[in-house]
């Protein structure tokens, strides 16, 4: 194992931020080199949705989105470092995924 890669995905960035910040963190303090978080491109999902559900009237539509916001980090090889990122509290609406890199 070289590094670890850490994925973090949520539509909150303000909550993803936060969470990026406390994996920097815990790995500093275990003297693993980190490089990150970067910011990859945001997913624009758009649902348009009819206004009129019967039909009748004039055809107007209403668009909705969610943004999906994505953000990878780099741990060098510190088994201590990663069995604290494990243990960080993540906060709900953010997904975290640990992928080992050789």
């Amino acid at each position: 194992m070289d590094k670890a890669r850490v994925k973090l995905t949520s539509t909150s960035p303000e909550k993803l931020d936060e969470l990026s910040d406390e994996v920097i963190e815990t790995s500093k303090e275990y003297n693993a080199a980190v490089s990150g978080p970067v910011p990859l491109p945001t997913d624009r999902l758009t649902i348009p949705v009819r206004k009129t559900p019967d039909g009748e009237g004039a055809s107007t539509f209403e668009t909705w989105e969610m943004r999906v916001h994505k953000r990878i980090i780099d741990v060098s090889d510190s088994e201590r470092a990663l069995r604290q990122i494990m243990r960080v509290h993540v906060p709900e609406g953010v997904n975290i995924e640990v992928e080992l890199i050789e």
